[in-house]
């Protein structure tokens, strides 16, 4: 053994070395599996080095079993050629416009050119422009010609659409409110000469106010009659016949418009003694 090279993680040696202490510590167990645990070690790094030295050529054998896709067709377009041109068809003269109604001076807007473009050119004197308009040249006018107003391409006139104000405004918050011709006195006086006590409400000795709205429309007719408090025995119903005899109300004024204002009177039911 001593004449053999010296291993120092062989058997006999690791009994020698570990005589007489305890062989069931870790570094026992460790030097014995050594060989084992390199050996494994390296054959687990020369596989994985392996792979990935031979992936691209796995990964493009793989690659070729998928079917290609069918490669585009390629439709060629044949463009006609423009047909020739007729010598013989002229384009037609550019149509002058017609002279206006006013004497016009050469007047163009001032445009911005490098001084060896600038050219000589006078412009128009105050008194030209007083007796020609303005234009892109010279020219004389036409007394008798219309007048052309330009206006841009499919612009016709247009006018405003007129939007009708049909809400129900209440009489307190109104600048005018409606009126009874002569006044409110005029149509409790109205009221007093037209309404007939009830029988059933004469007979039971009934008394009281019978709340009613409407609405003064924008010519003064009454209209959306109701009872907002009854009081019974005829009286509603006779309340609502005489206010629908009334004579056209003068219209609520609101900006100086007539519009529908919402009114509320009470009417009052008493027997004399």
């Amino acid at each position: 053994m001593f004449g053999s090279k010296i291993d120092l993680f062989n058997k006999e040696w690791l009994d020698v070395v570990f005589a007489k202490k305890n062989k069931s510590y870790g570094a026992y167990e460790l030097r014995q599996t050594s060989s084992w645990n390199t050996t494994k070690s390296l054959f687990i790094a020369s596989t994985v080095f392996i792979l990935l030295f031979l992936a691209p050529r796995i990964y493009a054998l793989f690659s070729g079993m998928v079917p290609e896709p069918p490669p585009e067709k390629e439709v060629e377009v044949v463009i006609q050629s423009p047909p020739p041109i007729d010598p013989e068809v002229k384009t037609p003269p550019p149509v002058e416009p017609p002279p206006p109604k006013q004497d016009q001076v050469k007047f163009p807007p001032p445009v911005v050119k490098p001084d060896n473009e600038v050219r000589d050119e006078e412009p128009p004197k105050m008194d030209d422009l007083k007796k020609a308009d303005p234009g892109q040249k010279t020219m004389e006018g036409d007394p008798t010609a219309d007048i052309v107003q330009i206006a841009p391409v499919g612009e016709g006139p247009k006018q405003a659409q007129v939007v009708e104000d049909n809400t129900v405004y209440s009489f307190q918050s109104m600048e005018n409110p409606p009126e009874y011709p002569g006044g409110i006195a005029k149509f409790y006086a109205y009221l007093g000469q037209n309404i007939k006590y009830p029988p059933m409400a004469a007979e039971n000795n009934i008394t009281g106010n019978v709340f009613v709205s409407f609405t003064v429309e924008k010519d003064g007719s009454l209209t959306d009659l109701k009872i907002d408090r009854k009081l019974g025995y005829g009286t509603d119903e006779e309340a609502l016949r005489v206010l629908r005899l009334s004579k056209r109300w003068n219209p609520g004024m609101q900006n100086g418009k007539p519009v529908r204002v919402k009114y509320n009177i009470p009417i009052k039911f008493s027997l004399s003694n």
